[in-house]
């Protein structure tokens, strides 16, 4: 299969007249009682729109309890009610869809070599991408597309992920490292990879993306389940409470010798307004909504059970290289030998590294031009030999022979205890300042790279893995939130402390090994607190299978994939932050919505109850503090904000509550101030401009 550029899933699908069109003609399939009881609150709402209905129809032919267009509105508005209620989860599941068929129309088949086993030699067969299963074997060469998901067992190759990404810049696939895992539809630009698929047909990167973002395919989370209970609880008592009202309303007539009994259509609307209708219609809407955000970071999660554990982690377990840090060692400083020119050193570590292509090497050449203005030099202009990195010497450098002259020049550079055992075996000696250097660096978090001509050490060149700019805020935003930060290094114990108060995590783990990281989450787990982490390789897929939130990078290993939850496709491990707070905005989101939702029933209890029981009791009438104008426009302007209500949170559904970085104590305070006050105050003054309206056209009188 092939794929144009996914980058677009990283922006929201735009809402198109078409869109809302289809979002309509789904609201009306959702009518089906079958697929409505998943959803209690707005089964019950259909239900009694049935039943409104029918005494509707009842007061059409002369037999009604009510005036014929007062239930006929009553029953219009709660049909309109269920209505909105399907509409925002199908517009919801609508934007996942038109991602899902973007998706689509971007796959076709593609051939593959399957090789022969067992040997898996220079002959193939060439099959269908759809003929493939778990464990074939495949040949890809450069210009070919990679069929399937897979890891690679032999080869190297640079492969363009930019289908995946939207990186344009291609990437290094090989055998038997962390970055052995492929997905089916990127190109092979340079060389050959054999390939074990490990996915079945269907099962592969593009299909787990296509069913992830199909709302309708989406499976109830726990805390969206305790939900739902907790809104069935409470329509199952209102329910009870409204049944019960029409023999106390006979009994209050009777007992008062004044008052005509409450209806049926009254008691509907009185339990339409009263059961949480507004979440009950919106809660799926904010669950679908919460993938499409996690979608648009480029991160595929298996579950929305994992987004919202994101949004109740405590702990976060951050690797230091290439998180924390930018994971390159860069030279910032020449520090010399007692009587050695700082001139001198740094034209030496530049000879040292005219030939070194990694970034230490280049930094520290642009190091020496930019400090004293030391041009790089052609090493065969020089007729220098240059002598690469090993890690058996743990040292680089460069023999120069110049051309007619006596004398060769022969400079290392490296780690400290490998020089200085290299200048011992050569007759020379380490001075005890450069040892001290060595010491201090090492101490304020820095990497210290010797450099040595013959047998004569020269200085120090200070290497260090730089922290990211604005990582230190960002960990105290979290630290608002009541997350604690660890980060986890191989370095040793100074250095990591030096990088660790630099940076501002709240602690650290050094010198860890992958049975030291699984040790920590399962004691931060004891302790009950959840705890998040990121990891590439095979040696962090047991971490990654026991954090409550494991984020994979897709560069990884197919085991390190495999053992998370979550897959980031921009393979940066700094996903992690925008994941943690795109599951509290989840939960925020569900959370302030209920709030207001709950809030507003007290509003419409003002509404409906003194107009249910004016005739009765008059003195009710004081709880008629909204002024409304007559019985019949109190109860129909309540059911009519109710089913507004609903389509009036829609955006707020779909797009989330405004994230900010506090404590629990102060975004709870915050919430019930906006939407728990809110959500008293919104109502009155909705009810009161409907009321109005009524009166206005004619409607009650």
């Amino acid at each position: 299969m092939t794929t144009q550029s996914l980058d677009q899933l990283k922006r929201p699908i735009g809402l198109t007249g078409s869109m809302y069109m289809h979002a309509l003609f789904y609201s009306l399939k959702k009518f089906n009682p079958i697929l409505m009881v998943r959803n209690p609150v707005m089964f019950v709402v259909e239900v009694v729109s049935v039943l409104c209905t029918v005494l509707w129809i009842q007061a059409l032919i002369g037999y009604g309890e009510a005036p014929a267009w007062f239930i006929g509105s009553i029953s219009a508005w709660l049909w309109l009610t269920v209505l909105f209620a399907n509409f925002s989860e199908a517009l919801a599941e609508g934007r996942g869809k038109a991602q899902a068929d973007a998706l689509r129309k971007s796959r076709r088949d593609a051939s593959a070599k399957l090789l022969n086993e067992p040997t898996y030699g220079s002959l193939y067969k060439t099959v269908s991408s759809i003929d493939l299963k778990k464990g074939d074997v495949l040949l890809v060469e450069a210009g070919e597309i990679i069929a399937s998901d897979g890891e690679v067992i032999e080869g190297i190759a640079s492969v363009d992920e930019s289908a995946i990404t939207g990186e344009s810049a291609p990437v290094i696939r090989e055998s038997g490292g962390d970055r052995s895992a492929v997905t089916g539809g990127t190109r092979v630009l340079s060389d050959w990879l054999v390939i074990r698929v490990t996915v079945d047909m269907g099962g592969g990167f593009l299909d787990r993306m296509i069913h992830m973002i199909e709302g309708a395919k989406r499976q109830k989370t726990p805390n969206e389940i305790a939900l739902n209970i907790l809104l069935a609880a409470f329509t199952i008592i209102f329910l009870g409470v409204c049944v019960s009202l029409l023999p106390f309303s006979l009994y209050s007539i009777e007992a008062a010798g004044q008052g005509n009994p409450i209806t049926v259509t009254v008691l509907i609307a009185l339990l339409v307004c009263l059961i949480p209708t507004t979440i009950g219609g919106l809660l799926s809407a904010i669950g679908i909504a919460g993938m499409d955000r996690m979608i648009r970071h480029n991160v595929i999660a298996t579950s929305g059970r994992a987004i919202e554990a994101a949004g109740d982690v405590d702990v976060l377990l951050l690797d230091k290289t290439g998180t924390i840090t930018m994971g390159n060692r860069m030279a910032t400083e020449f520090t010399s030998a007692p009587g050695i020119l700082k001139e001198r050193l740094a034209d030496v570590a530049q000879l040292a590294s005219l030939a070194d292509e990694t970034p230490e090497g280049r930094s520290i050449v642009i190091l020496a031009k930019e400090k004293y203005g030391l041009r790089g030099r052609d090493v065969h202009d020089i007729h220098a030999h240059f002598i690469p990195f090993s890690a058996q010497t743990r040292m680089s450098g460069i023999n120069i022979q110049p051309e007619g002259k006596n004398g060769k020049r022969i400079i290392r550079k490296g780690a400290a205890d490998a020089i200085r055992m290299y200048v011992v075996e050569i007759g020379g000696s380490f001075p005890s300042t450069v040892n001290l250097m060595v010491q201090e660096i090492s101490r304020l978090g820095a990497t210290p790279l010797v450099v040595v001509e013959n047998k004569e050490v020269l200085g120090v060149v200070h290497l260090k893995d730089i922290v990211k700019g604005g990582i230190k805020e960002r960990f105290s935003r979290l630290r608002k939130m009541g997350i604690k930060t660890v980060m986890i290094t191989g370095d040793n114990r100074l250095t990591a402390t030096a990088i660790a108060a630099e940076a501002g995590v709240d602690d650290f783990l050094s010198e860890a090994k992958p049975e030291d990281k699984l040790k920590l989450i399962r004691e931060y787990q004891k302790g009950g607190r959840l705890v998040a982490m990121t990891g590439d390789g095979t040696n962090d897929a047991p971490a990654l299978a026991q954090a409550d939130v494991a984020v994979a990078m897709n560069t990884g290993t197919q085991s390190a994939r495999e053992a998370a939850n979550m897959v980031d496709l921009d393979s940066n491990p700094t996903k992690l932050l925008e994941i943690v707070e795109i599951g509290k905005q989840l939960l925020m989101t569900r959370g302030t919505l209920t709030t207001f939702s709950i809030a507003n029933d007290v509003a419409k209890y003002f509404a409906i109850i003194p107009a249910a029981f004016a005739t009765t009791y008059p003195a009710l009438d004081i709880l008629n503090i909204m002024k409304l104008t007559t019985p019949e426009s109190a109860i129909l302007s309540a059911v009519i904000f109710n089913a507004l209500i609903i389509t009036a949170l829609i955006p707020l559904a779909l797009k989330g509550v405004g994230y900010r970085a506090m404590s629990a104590a102060q975004l709870l305070r915050r919430h019930l101030l906006i939407y728990g006050i809110g959500g008293v105050i919104t109502p009155f003054i909705g009810i009161k401009l409907i009321d109005m309206l009524l009166i206005f056209m004619g409607v009650c009188q």
